[in-house]
């Protein structure tokens, strides 16, 4: 099914011009207008207290539930720390082929590892977390080719070492979606 739009949903508090900023660099890697949403909604259901953590997987789920759409791929921001069962943390995750993913800013914060906040960076990081992600739910499996943004992203600094872009290879797969 082709996906005519995306739909960037905030869990907390995010700044306009932040979130602007994001939209944009999101939109112009994919070329799909982007809207963004605000939800208000309780997550308690989704804390798991003995890890004090959030649980990723059931967050996509309560997505793809709550905004079901088949022509728009629908990605929830979040502030907080996700996890799932198998992964002791995830920056994000996305329903492969799907159509629903989740971004998390919470590890791509430089105080989260005791250095000087940046503004800028946690912009950079937080879209190429967006892009992967969306890049998932449109088939794409990670990529290998130095910068491309579908690299796996096991730490903080593997988000650093890429691009916002697509490789040739990775951009004509989903051209094609």
């Amino acid at each position: 099914m082709e996906k005519d739009s995306i739909l960037l949903i905030t869990h907390g508090h995010f700044e306009k011009e932040f979130l602007d900023r994001t939209a944009i660099l999101v939109a112009r890697e994919f070329r799909l207008p982007i809207t963004i949403k605000e939800n208000h909604s309780d997550l308690s259901e989704f804390y798991d207290p003995t890890r004090r953590q959030y649980d990723g997987h059931k967050l996509l789920q309560d997505i793809d539930a709550r905004y079901s759409s088949s022509s728009m791929i629908r990605v929830g921001l979040f502030r907080v720390d996700l996890f799932i069962p198998i992964l002791t943390f995830i920056f994000g995750q996305a329903a492969f082929n799907g159509s629903t993913g989740v971004a998390s800013l919470y590890r791509l914060r430089n105080e989260q590892y005791g250095i000087k906040k940046n503004e800028a960076l946690l912009l950079e990081r937080f879209s190429k977390v967006i892009i992967h992600e969306i890049g998932h739910a449109m088939g794409l499996i990670h990529c290998h080719i130095p910068g491309c943004v579908m690299q796996p992203s096991t730490y903080v600094e593997d988000i650093d070492q890429k691009n916002h872009e697509f490789c040739p290879n990775c951009r004509h797969k989903i051209d094609l979606f």
